[in-house]
């Protein structure tokens, strides 16, 4: 996908919503400035949070060291230390716990910051910062960001300023770190995976930040079975897990974000498991069939020439489909957004942005 510059602007507007730390003062600049590539919108991003990070303080937490020391230190290893001594070595062996910054956390970051330094896409001025900042990771390692298992990263109360941080990270990881054989890198590409994850946390953190007397949650549907189906086998049913549902009384919404470079099949024909999809999350939701719940697809407007905008009642619910345009001003994505509940619940709805 090419990014256009009002896009890659926009997507540092979706990062706000996703992640409220950009609304603080720190990033201010950040949304003021052109980017003509999303690569240097990330490193403009991790510069500002790294700067910060460091006037806190690096995060610190204790680690399992082995080492071979002239004094006791944490506990003894018996059998290391008994090699030392018929080898002659004054020695024990001692395995303790260091407080330390040489932790997963800042590895990551100071792994990535380096990746950022190779990257052609990066202006020789962002590099520049970025060699001054990793002169407080010196007693950091880098790592192979290839080995990382991201899903186990745990963001807690003592380290939850990385945030960010790390989905950037993992951001600029997906796209630059595809290297070949030889060790050179691949174009840069902001995956639609990730755009997707993106694009889904963005819209369920518009509505619930700017929503008034609507609810906003994500919730798992249960499969609407007979009681004589409940049985071991309904383990087997896939869950579903919803991107979105907004709701007030019985009226509910149910949003399922979708990006796509091509949102179409080459048939020019919507995803059947899309629909699919979005069609069993209502029916299982509208147990007593009163067309109280209808479903939405939403998907990013991206270079496709056709741009689905589709509605349908479908066994006495609603399915929509609809594009939202991500090459506009971003206070035009805000009024589609908008848009989309005063048409579900009425004229009514209020959001803090209408």
């Amino acid at each position: 996908m090419k990014y256009k510059n009002t896009f890659i602007q926009n997507i540092y507007y979706m990062l706000t919503y996703a992640f409220k730390v950009l609304n603080q003062r720190n990033y201010e600049e950040v949304a003021t400035e052109t980017f003509d590539n999303v690569y240097n919108l990330f490193a403009e991003i991790l510069i500002k949070g790294v700067q910060k990070q460091v006037k806190q303080g690096l995060h610190k937490e204790y680690v399992d060291k082995q080492e071979n020391l002239p004094t006791i230190r944490g506990k003894i290893n018996i059998r290391e230390s008994m090699k030392n001594k018929m080898q002659k070595k004054q020695l024990l062996m001692c395995e303790y716990d260091e407080l330390t910054e040489d932790n997963l956390y800042n590895q990551i970051i100071k792994s990535t910051m380096l990746v950022l330094m190779r990257e052609s896409s990066v202006e020789e001025e962002r590099k520049i910062k970025i060699k001054q900042l990793l002169l407080h990771f010196s007693r950091v390692q880098a790592i192979d960001l290839q080995r990382i298992e991201w899903r186990y990263l745990q963001i807690q109360r003592n380290n939850q300023t990385y945030q960010l941080l790390l989905n950037i990270c993992y951001f600029v990881v997906d796209g630059l770190l595809l290297t070949t054989e030889k060790g050179t890198f691949k174009s840069p590409m902001f995956s639609d995976e990730n755009i997707n994850l993106l694009f889904e946390r963005f819209v369920f953190n518009y509505y619930k930040e700017e929503l008034k007397g609507i609810k906003v949650n994500a919730p798992y549907i249960d499969w609407h079975l007979n009681e004589e189906s409940f049985t071991e086998d309904s383990s087997f049913l896939p869950q579903m897990q919803t991107d979105i549902v907004l709701s007030r009384g019985e009226q509910k919404l149910i949003i399922d974000t979708k990006f796509y470079s091509y949102p179409l099949s080459e048939h020019d024909k919507l995803s059947s498991g899309n629909l699919y999809q979005i069609f069993s999350y209502v029916k299982n939701e509208d147990v007593n069939h009163t067309g109280d719940v209808s479903g939405l697809l939403l998907y990013a407007q991206t270079e496709a020439d056709i741009h689905p905008d589709f509605n349908f009642e479908m066994s006495g619910n609603q399915i929509r489909v609809k594009t939202l345009n991500l090459n506009q001003n971003f206070e035009g994505i805000k009024a589609e957004l908008n848009q989309i509940v005063v048409e579900r619940f009425g004229a009514e709805s209020k959001t803090k942005s209408i």
